[in-house]
């Protein structure tokens, strides 16, 4: 397997996983990334800053990631709880994997690489949300050693269950 960082030609390969997501989330009842998030755009926009990044599997993406070391504007305010560090931290989002590979472990694989990123960098410390009704994230940020921190908000109000883990 090969983790790398997204270009433009990946875009049509990207938005075929996001939108075996919206799909899910929808199915499922789960109002996250509906209302046209993540958009043609939010790709776009990920790629060119260099947050976007792929799972490549035989030669076929099969995963896609935005991986930040900016920080994070919504992390500032954490309510009921708090954020196990003040260190530097890597921000994940935007997380996904090919619907027909669900359940074979990608997601921890592209968290295996993303700390191996972050140990190159000197980061200690990565952050992810998620919303309440993803169990099977929760599942999947627990499972690879993040702790409950409490919730954030995003900026249209919307409520997430926040995690950190040290490395």
């Amino acid at each position: 397997m090969e983790f790398r960082k997204a270009v433009e030609s990946d875009i049509n390969s990207i938005m075929r996983i996001i939108k075996q997501a919206q799909d899910y989330f929808k199915e499922q009842g789960i109002n996250q990334w509906q209302n046209n998030y993540p958009n043609l755009e939010t790709i776009r926009n990920d790629i060119s800053k260099g947050y976007g990044y792929v799972l490549i599997n035989d030669g076929k993406i099969v995963g896609t990631v935005s991986v930040s070391f900016d920080g994070e504007k919504t992390y500032e305010s954490i309510y009921d709880g708090k954020w196990i560090s003040d260190l530097e931290y890597a921000v994940i989002h935007r997380m996904a994997v090919d619907s027909s590979l669900k359940g074979l472990g990608l997601g921890s694989v592209m968290m295996k690489y993303i700390e191996e990123m972050c140990h190159k960098r000197g980061i200690h410390s990565i952050r992810i949300d998620t919303h309440e009704d993803n169990k099977s994230m929760q599942r999947l940020i627990e499972k690879n050693g993040f702790k409950y921190c409490g919730i954030i908000y995003l900026a249209d109000n919307s409520k997430r269950l926040a995690y950190e883990k040290l490395i």
